[in-house]
């Protein structure tokens, strides 16, 4: 029997709906599309188990859509495209500029309705948005700068409904001494890889990197069932940049790459950052446990 959290990947690549259903996108994909693919999958499928049709509510108004919570979600890189899909996204970020940047770029959008942004952290969440009020939660690049990791993944957690979704994605261990050793610092790479935190110096400006296996610890202890990880930018950190763009077909090429290695464990180890799709249990009884 099949994990229905689980996208499928036999039957299409990753990419192939992500650059079918937003606006051609630069360079940058490589570093978004196999998350943003993940993300708008388990997003329909929240869609369909809670009858919350974007469509009933056109101008985000009502219940129509999903309510989608972007912990450090900065100027919109996702909530934008995820309002743009009919949700209502709160971004919680410490950042006045960057929420300055997200209210012009989701009115750029014509999305404006459907995106709020408020200042604050993953560590002080309920201060500032409703425990247990979202459908979805994106925690994007959080994780390795909060002084504490596993609180920061409950209160994640406890932000969610009854068989809510989260959307993990952390900086890899792998990704980083591989990095160092192909540029030449031998040193720093054998750091990183001895340091609790994963870091390769003083100069190193990510506080903490996770493996998978930590990764998808964290997410379980904080009351997760962890249905997918995914390996992200496992190539394209590596491969120049003017090849990517001179040469003809080599950014779908790479998309592509990237999209195949995503889900195969081998890649995890050495991937830049890693990616964990979770869901609470579907009963409040389960919620509750998270919580505790």
């Amino acid at each position: 029997m099949s994990d229905p959290m689980r996208p499928p990947v036999s039957h299409r690549h990753p990419q192939t709906a992500s650059l079918r259903s937003d606006p051609p996108r630069p360079r940058a994909s490589l570093r978004t599309a196999v998350v943003w693919d993940v993300l708008k999958d388990a997003l329909d499928r929240r869609v369909k188990a809670t009858g919350q049709e974007p469509e009933a509510a056109p101008d985000g108004g009502g219940r129509g859509g999903l309510d989608v919570l972007d912990t450090g979600g900065g100027s919109g890189n996702f909530a934008v495209p995820v309002a743009r899909l009919g949700h209502r996204v709160t971004v919680v970020d410490p950042s006045p500029n960057a929420l300055f940047a997200l209210e012009r770029r989701a009115a750029e959008a014509g999305v404006a309705d459907r995106v709020r942004g408020v200042q604050g952290d993953v560590h002080g969440l309920f201060d500032v948005v409703e425990r247990g009020g979202y459908d979805a939660v994106l925690c994007h690049g959080v994780l390795e700068y909060v002084d504490d990791p596993a609180e920061g993944m409950r209160n994640v957690v406890s932000a969610l409904r009854p068989g809510g979704v989260v959307s993990l994605l952390a900086a890899g261990l792998g990704g980083a001494v591989l990095a160092r050793a192909l540029a030449g610092h031998f040193s720093e790479a054998h750091r990183a890889l001895d340091d609790p935190a994963g870091r390769w110096g003083e100069g190193d400006p990510v506080p903490r990197r996770f493996t998978a296996e930590q990764l998808t610890e964290l997410a379980q202890d904080a009351g997760l069932r962890v249905g997918a990880v995914h390996g992200v930018r496992v190539f394209a950190d590596l491969v120049p940049g003017v090849l990517v763009d001179t040469e003809p077909g080599a950014l779908e090429a790479l998309l592509k790459l990237e999209a195949a290695a995503a889900e195969l464990s081998a890649f995890h180890s050495v991937a830049t950052q890693l990616h964990v799709l979770g869901e609470t249990s579907g009963t409040a009884e389960g919620t509750a446990t998270a919580e505790a």
